[in-house]
């Protein structure tokens, strides 16, 4: 058991960070982004011996977050939306990566995230792993288990919502801009 951790945690290292800010995203609050990540890790654990191929652990562990986050977002408990004043009840709301509340930075942070839980789940996955994880469309296809042009209609149909998302709520031209501006974007690959 010891191995299977130390393997882990060495595959994992490389991974870490952008997995669970992808957690942390796909999620509409930071907390359940944790459970998110935490729950990966220990089914990435419990599954790692049907790993063949070491260098492709990063779409293996990606394949196993998607897979939990859809588990999650199915069952009844989480698919009560949570408004987003009540979603953080002690004032820590989601902020730049490292953590730190900057001025522009929490504000960009706040409206993204509540932008990205407008969207249903596919989108948001489709649009946060291409727009921020930098996944090519036809391993997000592989990892959503969709076609290319699929994945392709996610992320127009998830960019037009977040760009009405913006719009209706003044956002789109503030002098605080969206994060990440290319989630708005209209264009494809």
């Amino acid at each position: 058991m010891d191995a299977t951790w130390e393997r882990l945690t060495a595959l994992l290292g490389p991974v870490h960070h952008a997995a669970l800010a992808t957690a942390r995203r796909l999620c509409r609050s930071r907390a359940e982004g944790d459970d998110l990540y935490q729950d990966t890790v220990l089914r990435a654990f419990d599954k790692l011996h049907t790993l063949r191929d070491e260098s492709r652990f990063r779409s293996w562990f990606y394949a196993t977050l998607l897979s939990r986050h859809r588990n999650r977002y199915r069952s009844a408990f989480w698919k009560r939306r949570v408004p987003y004043d009540q979603a953080f009840p002690d004032g820590a709301e989601p902020v730049g990566e490292d953590g730190r509340e900057r001025g522009a930075e929490a504000v960009r942070a706040r409206r993204a995230t509540e932008a990205l839980a407008a969207l249903d789940a596919a989108q948001r996955e489709a649009v946060v792993l291409f727009e921020i994880d930098g996944f090519t469309i036809e391993e997000i296809a592989d990892l959503q288990h969709a076609s290319v042009p699929a994945v392709k209609s996610r992320l127009v149909r998830g960019r037009e919502k977040l760009r009405r998302y913006y719009e209706r709520r003044g956002w789109a031209n503030a002098n605080v801009a969206p994060a990440p501006a290319a989630v708005a974007k209209g264009a494809t690959s």
